[in-house]
Order: structure tokens, then sequence, then C-alpha cells
């Protein structure tokens, strides 16, 4: 089985383009925005980012953000502490990921969103703070080729090299996703993409909520099982049922969409795991607190593990509509992968925790 990242969720730094016969198409003020920005830090996005989630009276949004009325992600499901088996040793497993060696970990309680954030939940953050995303600032988002118009296909003059199923389309983000001539209307019930981590922070901070550890992810997404495959158990289906959103067919070029959805899928879709949490393999990546490394299981704690030394990417969980067995397995609840903190694709957003 083939050990890509890049058919996960395409990255801003390490993804190389091809070269291209046409000019970029941003207009001036967003090109010269793209040209600063294109090599800032992940750091310095986040600190410029957090600067602009303000309330509409200016105050800063560190001290200002949350409104204890508006109570965001008031039906959290609380998720006892307690000991499990992180990681896994099985042959499903991809060893540059850094899987395993699965071993036990305890994490403290917590409580947790049974869902993704949604595209109604970011879309209210947004008009309460006029925050901007890394896509609107970079002025493009990467979304999948099959999902795309075909006018937008025709406006794409750049593809990342080795994997063309990722184009760079200009004017994708979260109320676009993909692109210009798309809308979220009707799918505010699914979840919110092209949100890079630092997005999801600054969301965090005015939710007055936090992104999951991987180990509190994980355990979580378990559903009180231990050593399974899935949320649900070791078999893909249960009685001859999808049990979530992935890829079936041939992967990149076509997906016979046999579980009822091409791209996202509402959030409370397919049946929740033991702890009454949805969608925790497939549909979206989500973005989880950890600095990624692949020795993860040999660098953190066994207790409450997490790993804080910075290492250009962050932590993603649960894979997406994309992932097929073929290709790329990686919405089994032991599998992990990353991308950089400025980078938004069109199958990637997250969940929240607080405690």
């Amino acid at each position: 089985m083939q050990e890509h990242h890049a058919c996960c969720a395409g990255s801003r730094e390490k993804v190389k383009f091809a070269e291209s016969n046409g000019k970029d198409r941003l207009d001036g003020n967003l090109g010269a925005d793209k040209e600063k920005d294109g090599n800032r830090s992940g750091a310095k996005v986040h600190e410029q980012n957090l600067s602009r989630a303000k309330d509409y009276d200016g105050t800063p949004s560190r001290t200002k953000m949350h409104d204890p009325y508006a109570a965001p992600h008031a039906n959290m499901v609380h998720i006892p502490g307690g000991t499990f088996m992180m990681g896994t040793d099985t042959k499903e497993g991809f060893p540059r990921d850094g899987e395993g060696p699965a071993r036990g970990v305890s994490v403290s309680g917590f409580e947790i969103s049974p869902f993704a954030v949604t595209n109604a939940e970011f879309q209210r953050f947004v008009e309460t703070t006029g925050y901007v995303t890394d896509a609107e600032k970079y002025g493009w988002s990467y979304v999948f080729e099959l999902l795309a118009s075909e006018e937008t296909k025709a406006s794409v003059v750049q593809v990342p090299q080795g994997v063309p199923w990722w184009l760079v389309v200009e004017g994708a983000y979260w109320a676009a996703p993909e692109g210009k001539d798309s809308s979220i209307e009707g799918r505010m019930d699914h979840p919110v993409v092209h949100v890079s981590w630092n997005d999801a922070d600054v969301y965090c901070q005015w939710a007055g909520v936090r992104l999951p550890t991987e180990a509190e992810w994980e355990y979580a997404a378990r559903g009180g099982l231990e050593g399974r495959t899935y949320p649900w158990g070791d078999l893909l289906k249960q009685d001859g049922e999808h049990q979530c959103n992935i890829w079936q067919g041939k992967f990149p070029v076509k997906n016979n969409a046999s579980d009822g959805y091409i791209g996202t899928a509402p959030v409370d879709a397919y049946k929740p795991n033991g702890y009454g949490l949805y969608n925790m393999s497939g549909n979206v990546w989500e973005w989880c607190a950890d600095w990624f490394s692949p020795a993860y299981h040999q660098q953190t704690s066994a207790a409450n593990p997490f790993h804080a030394k910075p290492s250009g990417s962050r932590s993603m969980r649960g894979g997406s509509y994309l992932c097929h067995k073929s290709y790329c397995n990686r919405y089994r609840v032991a599998a992990r992968s990353s991308n950089t903190p400025d980078s938004s694709t069109g199958n990637c957003g997250f969940r929240v925790v607080r405690g």
C-alpha cells in the first residue's frame, strides 16, 4: 500500500507546483498579499489571524471574543477519564505515520462535541467577528477535481505535482467550497471545510473551547471499544450498511458513492459510536492540537500525551470522503496524518473539546 499524505490533504508548503501556462488570475491586491504572505510561518499567520478576530467595537479578540450568552457548543458529550490502548501494530497501519507501537495511555476527563463544526456554526463566528480565513488571504484553496465545475477547472492554472486530483482553485474558501461558482446553500449542517489549523484555533478561542489532543481524539473515537479498527468494530460495514463517508470505486477517477455522498455528508449522518459521537471515521479530516511527529508514541508521555514541540505540521485525524482502502485507508481510528498550519482543503475541518 502506498504511503502518500498528499492524497489526504494538499499542503501549501510541501507540495511543489507544476509549471503553469497561464498567469496568476488574482486581482492586484490579492496577488500582492499572496506574494507577501506566501513564505510566512504558521506562527505569524496565526498571530495575524487572531488580531483580525475582533468584536464589532474593535476590542481585541483575546479579551472579548467569547459571548457567554451565545453558548456555542452547549451539547458537548462528557467523556470520563480512563486508560486505553492507543495506536496500532497491525499491517493495515502506515509505519511511516507513526501509528505505533500500540501502548497504554491515560487521559483525564473532558467534553467533546458530538459533531464536527458545521458551516452554520462557522458562519456565525465569521459574522460576529469579521474573521478572514487563511484561504481568503492567500486567495485560493485546494479543491478535489471531481467536485469542481467545468468552468472552474478551465480556470485552474496550477496543479500540485504528483497529485493532479488536487486543484488550486482561486476563490475557494469555506463559504464557496468548490470555487467562486459554489456556495454552502443547502449544506449548513455539513462540516465546514477549507479551514486551516490557524483558523480552527481562532474559532476555538472565540467559542470558549479548544482542539482535542490526538490522545483525546482517539480515546473518544473508539467509543469505549478496545483495540478495534473503526469506531463501531472491525468490519467496515455492519449488516451490509455503510457506517461512514469514504470513497467507493476506483480512486481517484470514479466514486460510486454507494454510501450516499460524493463530497461531505451532514455532520449527523450515519450511526454514532458508543459515546454518541458522529463521523469519527470519514467525512472530513479533523485538526488536533498536537504538532505532528512520526515518533509521537516514543516522544510523548503515557499520561495525557501531547506533542508540543514544533515540527512544521499539525496532526489530523479521522480520514475523509476521499479515503479508499486501495490508496489511503486512514479512516481507521489509529490512523494519523498531518498538514501545515496554514493549509486548507475541501476535505478538512475540525471538532472541539472543553475541559
